[in-house]
């Protein structure tokens, strides 16, 4: 089923704009205001408070990784790339810091609205991804937490009782299965290093 995807309401929105003062600025800020957005500039660097903003647009061409206040590709918000130069070394420095649209440099009367919704779309998709791989990494590390309790209960004989055993002492510690598989390796693990020492 497809889904259907609303245009969001801009207006009220904050960008702010890493680029030296340019016709570029210029010509982005008035489309900006037009649409509702208040909108900061700033060069050479992005201050503290860019990290409520909603958007941010950023010199491609004579940007450089400490201007932003985050790791690359980790920016907390959608970023718009204005691009210029298309010399590769640029175009990539760009994809590192995950640009979620762009726009070609000189920047005219249009465009501006379009790369928003792009970057917003964009932004919006890839933080759902990460979530979704997060959530898949976490169940798979689980499964492999229950599959090490199992075996330290089974101590080599019948999986199956284990795992019975297991989801008894889940339900009377009233935890997760997951929570009680954790607490049966952790004291496992405590075993082990009980054992050690006193080998020592």
């Amino acid at each position: 089923m497809t889904r259907i995807l609303r245009i969001p309401n801009l207006g009220g929105a904050r960008a702010f704009i890493l680029h030296r003062p340019h016709p570029t600025v210029q010509a982005i800020t008035r489309q900006l205001s037009a649409i509702g957005l208040d909108t900061v500039d700033c060069w050479p660097e992005l201050p503290p408070e860019v990290l409520a903003a909603d958007f941010v647009f950023f010199d491609a061409d004579l940007g450089f990784d400490e201007q932003f206040p985050w790791k690359p590709g980790e920016a907390p918000m959608p970023l718009v790339a204005l691009i210029g130069s298309e010399a590769p070394g640029r175009i990539e420095w760009a994809l590192s810091h995950k640009a979620d649209a762009q726009l070609l440099k000189p920047v005219g009367n249009a465009g501006v609205y379009s790369a928003l919704l792009i970057a917003r779309q964009s932004f919006e998709a890839r933080k759902h991804l990460a979530g979704e791989i997060a959530s898949l990494r976490q169940r798979v590390a689980e499964r492999q937490t229950i599959v090490r309790a199992v075996a330290a209960l089974s101590k080599g004989a019948d999986d199956d009782r284990a795992y019975g055993q297991l989801r008894s002492l889940a339900m009377s510690w009233q935890i997760s299965l997951e929570e009680a598989a954790r607490r049966i390796v952790a004291m496992t693990e405590e075993e082990g290093g009980d054992d050690q020492s006193h080998r020592a």
